[in-house]
């Protein structure tokens, strides 16, 4: 092969050759060293401590008789609905009192920001099986607060329907948003009630709820229930989890391990790290958010928790900042990052026995071996999906060789601190896949 001339060479032989001392080697080395052990040790404290032994469980694993005398909790399904999501509002009451409320006859509650009309009425007292009570969203907590420019909330509102942010153009929907995460809880309407349940238009429940969830609730000490966990839309909340984070700094509340359970610990080593708290959904520190929340079209909880000091002096902080319109923070994120920052993990539940749908997203149990109760009088006849080995539904009628239709990830992430056995890598990868 023939030497190529000097000038035809790639590199020539003339430039100047980079070479290090032994010592500036050795001090790199010791620099990199030190950077890979902090970047350990900082992860590490984001770590969420392992639980020796389960601390939330499903309430029961099989069907059981419901109990129809037994003491009812101070409790009411809530439904925030319009006129003319007449037939969908109807297809979730039945499924709902199929399903569990034809043994309970808790009351429903529902909510709109328009007088209902008389077909509503009459449509729903005829389906209920409790009492049906119609109550009208005051204005001053649905609409705009008084101390917003409403000029400069709405040019937002209209740049991020524009901008193509997920009913962010909506402006009935900011006002949705802002009403579940804080007025809900103090409404005139609900004052008699210590626990609701939220249910929304166009959902079905699949499986029997034999057991009354209140009451299982108030037993074990929990605060809060969920069926589906979902990584948030980004581009709807970019500041709240740095506004949510630096709250929690102001007043010095402990990190809990759910707040650990959210957090997605940065990589980045000091001093470098806090620059990351330029990027949108990470706190000073320069640690993100990992987006996971509860999925809040279906929520039990307790109404004492959200109305109590605690959680209102968030909400009216957050409101403050105009991040509910001048960004489109939805409920369940609101919802959820509270619940980590200010409760024990313990006392949030995991309803995983219940089969639910809202939109295209499903949890589907499979049914208990063993556990239908086929000797009952009360609970409906079929047809329902054939019992699997380890399943934990009761007659649930959608097919249970696929519990849900959405990635694990968020589900496992936020239950992580109750749980005591931890996945494996090919399980943790796997989570990220429906």
């Amino acid at each position: 092969m023939a030497r190529l001339r000097p000038s035809l060479r790639l590199f020539p032989s003339s430039l100047p050759r980079l070479t290090l001392s032994r010592h500036t080697r050795f001090a790199l080395l010791l620099i990199l060293t030190a950077a890979l052990i902090e970047v350990f040790l900082h992860t590490q404290r984001w770590a969420v401590r392992q639980p020796d032994h389960e601390l939330d469980e499903p309430f029961y694993t099989s069907c059981q008789e419901p109990a129809i005398d037994q003491p009812r909790e101070k409790a009411a399904m809530v439904m925030l609905v319009r006129n003319q999501e007449l037939m969908k509002a109807l297809k979730t009451v039945q499924s709902i009192e199929k399903h569990f409320n034809q043994w309970f006859h808790y009351p429903i509650v529902f909510l709109n920001d328009e007088p209902f009309s008389k077909e509503f009425i009459s449509a729903m007292n005829a389906t209920v099986s409790g009492e049906a009570r119609f109550e009208l969203v005051p204005k001053k907590e649905w609409l705009f607060p008084e101390w917003m420019d409403v000029t400069n909330a709405q040019a937002s509102i209209k740049a991020q329907g524009e901008a193509g942010i997920l009913y962010a153009g909506l402006e009935t929907y900011h006002h949705m948003c802002r009403f579940y995460s804080g007025k809900f809880y103090t409404l005139e309407a609900l004052k008699d009630y210590a626990w609701y349940w939220r249910i929304e238009p166009d959902v079905e429940f699949y499986c029997s709820i034999t057991y009354d969830p209140f009451v299982e609730m108030a037993k074990h000490d929990k605060v809060y229930g969920f069926t589906i966990a979902l990584p948030e839309e980004p581009r709807t909340c970019p500041s709240l989890f740095r506004k949510i984070a630096d709250y929690k700094e102001l007043n010095n509340i402990p990190t809990t391990e759910l707040w650990k359970a959210t957090v997605a610990a940065s990589w980045v080593p000091w001093p470098l790290r806090p620059f990351m708290g330029w990027f949108r959904h990470r706190d000073r520190s320069g640690d993100g958010w990992s987006l996971c929340h509860y999925w809040s079209n279906f929520e039990i909880a307790n109404l004492d928790f959200f109305r109590g000091k605690d959680y209102q002096r968030l909400f009216e902080y957050l409101d403050k900042t105009g991040g509910f319109y001048y960004e489109r923070w939805g409920d369940a994120a609101v919802h959820s990052l509270a619940l980590h920052m200010l409760l024990p993990s313990h006392k949030v539940h995991h309803f995983e026995d219940f089969g639910y749908r809202h939109d295209w997203y499903y949890q589907c149990p499979a049914n208990a071996p063993n556990g239908q109760l086929f000797e009952s009088k009360l609970l409906p006849d079929g047809p329902y999906s054939p019992e699997r080995e380890g399943g934990i539904g009761c007659r649930c009628e959608c097919d249970g060789r696929r519990t849900r239709n959405f990635p694990a990830y968020c589900t496992n992430k936020l239950k992580e601190p109750n749980t005591a056995r931890r996945l494996s890598m090919v399980e943790s990868v796997r989570s990220w896949f429906p």
